[in-house]
């Protein structure tokens, strides 16, 4: 089964977000040091890759009982969010999914 989100945040500490965000880095006992260097210099630079590492599917679906996660990805981008423009549509991905469907 695959479960879909897609969150629309909006950042207004960006300092507190990439601050949180170094602060899990430099408490992962398992990421290698080169691995621990692209990460920082990562969420330094883009308030999106900072996001991307405090948000963890994990914690989602963690203790929903008779639930397992076996694979998870996801991904943080900068947006330009306009709920009201016609262009915006939270739907848009889900039209190829839906011809796949059978009756």
């Amino acid at each position: 089964m695959r479960l879909r989100v897609e969150l629309v945040v909006q950042v207004d500490g960006a300092e507190d977000l990439r601050g949180t965000a170094l602060g899990r880095i430099a408490q992962d006992t398992h990421m290698p040091a080169a691995e621990r260097e692209h990460a920082e210099a990562a969420v330094k630079e883009d308030d999106a890759e900072a996001l991307a590492y405090l948000v963890d599917p994990v914690d989602l679906i963690g203790e929903v009982p008779g639930v397992e996660l076996t694979q998870a990805s996801w991904s943080s981008e900068v947006i330009d969010y306009d709920p009201d423009s016609p262009d915006w549509d939270p739907d848009e991905h889900d039209g190829a999914e839906d011809d796949d469907e059978e009756p």
